[in-house]
């Protein structure tokens, strides 16, 4: 509770700009609803509460995605998270999600020298023969610059901004904040778990602040396509990589998907369409690891119609058994079965509650709307987007390791499309599809389910007599223990929690409010200020602890 009230102070400031912005676009009840404005307001920030009335005209995804771009890295890469919950948002929603940029000027370079300097021990331009001053590209977490190593190799430098960690730790500790407030205050919104969607974003984002694991992407990924000359990955310098900063090879290709542009320069869009696809569905369907970022801005077009690959902060890893699943959804998809495709979105529902006849019903208009259309002319993307339009009506959440999946194909088939207008997708993943389902029925895989469905058996089985004798003595002692999940009275044990916290804290403040004014008429001891410390000490801790129990009235509306 002591550390709470010091972050609140510590973030006071960025509080006061998160709930400027929101009010400005027009979010003033939101921010009333998280707190904010008894808090703010009590603190001596006064907050206009009046929107301008040319933004109130607009709509409201234009609202929320400018709101964000002004909040600026943190809130960015939130949007663009939540431009992959195809799920939980419509499609006019996504498409502004879509447009956040992280186009934004490039750090002071004398900030950037210093940082590279202390992570190479020595200054860029003695460790490369070259190094380009001005950046070749910008975004909100790092920048990248040009450099020749001593042996003539061209390569990039990746190097995170300075101090961008602190900025984005302090703004993790407020979404943090709102999502459990969310989640407390607005029913409605619970069965979205803002808390477990910020602790992964939280994860996410620290990840891609992490440019040594980008690096160890880039390296699982050349391992995985080592074997494949049309694909090409860049190759990681490790003598030169740490947290801050990554050197790779520099490979260099056509970004953007301008046919004209590709055929001037020998290649052809068709090839390139089809070995796109078969890359990522290679990554998706048989290695389990995949970009999870395939826009026209990660992919090159190289020549000798290869595809070179490009920034890997952002991943996505698929166990064996999810793999399984998509598989079993795209076959579904493909051959239109309604009851497969039922099975697969009951075991991604897990324990939530789901009318199975409504979602039946559902999945079978949809299936009956693609029926009388050719098994290659169905699109795959917009089935996808479907699929998890019926999820959203039936209040049924994507798990998040498909989340990015989903985005992915999605984007993958448009890409396709506009290399080749007779793009097909369905023609690209039915031999995948069909590889997978094949190596389920080997003699090796068969005998390797066998093995693994008895060993699980086997252990079931000789535990069975253990677990029987500690439920009889357990129970013979009466100390059988019944677990009941009461949804309906965990906002109350909230509630009540945060009221005997409350109380805690004014019994331990007040205690030491009369224990410091005791010592203060104690001679002998430290002083400060000729004032007893230990005394002062305590009036201090005291003065916390009486503010952490302020703000925390004001937050809950109890004045």
């Amino acid at each position: 509770m002591l550390l709470e009230t010091i972050s609140i102070i510590r973030d006071l400031h960025r509080l006061h700009e998160i709930a400027s912005v929101l009010i400005r676009y027009g979010w003033g009840d939101l921010v009333r609803v998280l707190g904010m404005a008894n808090m703010l307001e009590r603190a001596g920030r006064i907050l206009h509460w009046q929107a301008a009335a040319e933004i109130s005209r607009l709509e409201t995804p234009v609202r929320i995605r400018l709101a964000l771009e002004e909040l600026g890295p943190t809130f960015i890469k939130f949007g663009q998270l939540l431009a992959t919950r195809v799920d939980m948002f419509p499609p006019r929603w996504i498409e502004e999600f879509e447009k956040l940029h992280e186009h934004v000027p490039p750090s002071d370079y004398a900030l950037v020298h210093a940082e590279l300097t202390k992570a190479f021990g020595l200054p860029p331009e003695e460790v490369f023969s070259t190094f380009e001053a001005e950046p070749m590209a910008a975004a909100s977490i790092a920048q990248v610059h040009r450099a020749t190593l001593k042996d003539g190799t061209p390569v990039v430098v990746k190097a995170r901004r300075p101090g961008i960690e602190g900025k984005i730790e302090a703004d993790l500790r407020i979404l943090d904040h709102f999502a459990k407030l969310v989640e407390s205050e607005m029913p409605d919104m619970r069965r979205y778990q803002p808390v477990r969607m910020i602790g992964e974003f939280r994860r996410s984002i620290r990840r891609e602040l992490d440019l040594v694991r980008e690096a160890r992407n880039i390296d699982k990924f050349e391992r995985n396509f080592a074997q494949d000359e049309n694909v090409t990955i860049p190759k990681v310098y490790w003598d030169y990589t740490t947290h801050v900063v990554n050197v790779q090879e520099e490979i260099r290709g056509i970004k953007g998907v301008n046919r004209e542009k590709l055929r001037e320069a020998g290649l052809d869009p068709i090839m390139l369409g089809s070995r796109g696809s078969d890359v990522v569905l290679k990554m998706v369907l048989l290695d389990g690891y995949f970009h999870a970022d395939p826009h026209p801005g990660n992919i090159l077009f190289m020549p000798g119609n290869r595809i070179g690959i490009i920034d890997f902060g952002m991943i996505g890893h698929l166990t064996e058994r999810r793999r399984n699943e998509i598989v079993n959804l795209l076959h579904a998809l493909v051959f239109r079965d309604e009851n497969a495709l039922l099975e697969v979105l009951l075991d991604w529902a897990g324990d939530a509650e789901v009318d199975e006849t409504r979602l039946a019903h559902d999945l079978s208009e949809l299936v009956f709307s693609y029926d009388d259309l050719r098994v290659k002319d169905v699109n795959i993307g917009a089935l996808l987007q479907d699929i998890t339009t019926i999820m959203r009506d039936n209040s049924l959440i994507l798990p998040a390791d498909l989340t990015l999946l989903f985005k992915t194909f999605i984007t993958l088939e448009g890409l396709g499309q506009q290399l080749n207008p007779d793009y097909h997708m369905v023609d690209q993943i039915q031999p995948f599809i069909e590889k997978v389902i094949a190596d389920r029925y080997t003699p090796q895989a068969l005998i390797s389910r066998g093995r693994k469905n008895l060993r699980e058996l086997a252990s079931v089985v000789s535990g069975l007599p253990r677990d029987l004798s500690h439920l009889l003595r357990e129970a013979r002692r009466g100390r059988m223990r019944i677990d009941l999940d009461l949804k309906r009275l965990d906002h109350f044990g909230r509630q009540l929690d945060h009221a005997s916290n409350r109380l805690t804290m004014g019994i331990l403040t007040a205690s030491l409010v009369i224990g410091s004014s005791i010592i203060m008429t104690v001679e002998g001891g430290p002083t400060l200020f000729g004032l007893p410390l230990f005394g002062l000490l305590g009036f201090v801790i005291a003065f916390i602890n009486s503010l952490w129990i302020l703000f925390s009235i004001w937050r809950s509306g109890k004045h």
